[in-house]
């Protein structure tokens, strides 16, 4: 099968960043006030078509933020801290926004965001919401580390330019610097897509040929016959194929017409779970360490050079001062395994090698509002 992306912990020694409670906290008196944090999910219309083998998930993110809940009760045990999560899915026909602003006005103030970006952007944008902090879990587009970020608004999901560049140094290593790029009709895949064409950019790649997927496959048109047609009168490295849906990227391994390594999205696996938990860890971290459950202090904290959360990824991990984003690794796999961890050895940087992923400092066009 081909390279894929996985969000999920590799093999390697996690480094130990912090214990579950730090000297001086053995005495702490019980907190008079659970934290509570909010899952928001505004509920589709029809589920997505997926194939029989790849069932839709109806709790996927959920149960990684309940899991962090219980991780967090558990140092909370010694530190005097408890928390809760309270789940609230908003039926399609209904205002997400009058919903959020009556979870605001019961005294919420983290919510955990499992909506689409420009969802997303309109509760960041509230007036209402200037005071509360809000965490992306579910959305990887650039624009909301750009020029649609919010200064109330952290993303945990790795962006579409960190997934970007991460397999391109990968290819990189490997002197595969000629990409065929295949993208599916999905907006997301535009996007997606629109990111690889930057990493070959910047990291010295080559598009050699860049084509949309338009086929249909009926009785006389089979993934044999077509997938080499489609592949073939271009000489390439590496086939690069952008299939957010995961519909079609399975088809192109072992039917191209070279015999060329199938990268992209093929086999990605979903990552809002582990998204959920960081999140609910990384404020659990920061109550912890601030011996506080006030939003100013956990904010602070967490947006601070001290903050540092181990997500089982071998690094502690940290979120970008100038657009709110979770610096991590990520995991380059095949199907049952792991390939490679990037940033791939050899990709420097001045300050933080996790910061040669996605948009650095003088790249950004977030000015955070």
């Amino acid at each position: 099968m081909g390279l894929f992306l996985s969000p999920f912990a590799s093999a390697q020694k996690v480094k130990k960043t912090s214990s579950p409670v730090s000297q001086g906290q053995e005495n702490l008196k019980p907190s008079s006030k659970p934290l509570t944090l909010v899952y928001l999910k505004h509920l589709k219309g029809n589920p997505e078509v997926r194939p029989f083998f790849d069932p839709l998930i109806a709790d996927e993110g959920i149960k990684g933020g309940e899991l962090g809940i219980i991780d967090n009760n558990t140092t909370g045990q010694f530190t005097g801290q408890t928390f809760s999560l309270k789940r609230i899915e908003i039926p399609l026909e209904d205002s997400l926004s009058d919903r959020f602003k009556s979870l605001l006005k019961e005294g919420h103030q983290l919510f955990l965001l499992d909506l689409n970006a420009e969802e997303q952007i309109t509760l960041a944008s509230l007036p209402e919401a200037a005071g509360v902090l809000l965490f992306n879990i579910s959305s990887s587009e650039d624009r909301l580390r750009g020029a649609d970020c919010r200064k109330n608004l952290l993303h945990i999901l790795p962006s579409h330019a960190m997934k970007a560049d991460a397999l391109a140094q990968y290819l990189g290593k490997k002197r595969w610097q000629k990409w065929f790029l295949v993208t599916q009709s999905q907006p997301e895949d535009a996007l997606y897509a629109d990111a690889i064409r930057k990493s070959a950019k910047k990291f010295g790649a080559k598009i050699v040929a860049d084509k949309p997927w338009s086929h249909t496959f009926d009785e006389r048109r089979t993934p044999e016959s077509e997938i080499p047609v489609f592949t073939q009168d271009t000489d390439y490295d590496a086939l690069v194929v952008i299939d957010t849906e995961r519909s079609l990227g399975d088809l192109f391994p072992y039917r191209t017409w070279l015999p060329r390594p199938v990268v992209g999205t093929s086999g990605l696996v979903p990552s809002k779970d582990y998204a959920a938990w960081l999140s609910v860890r990384a404020i659990g971290e920061s109550a912890t360490r601030t011996k506080s459950t006030d939003l100013q202090s956990i904010k602070s904290f967490l947006l601070g050079e001290d903050f540092a959360l181990g997500g089982f990824k071998g690094v502690p991990l940290s979120f970008r001062s100038w657009d709110q984003q979770l610096r991590q690794p990520l995991i380059l796999g095949a199907e049952r395994g792991t390939v490679a961890l990037a940033p791939i050895e050899g990709y420097l940087h001045p300050t933080n090698e996790l910061d040669t992923l996605g948009t650095d400092q003088p790249e950004s066009t977030c000015r955070l509002q």
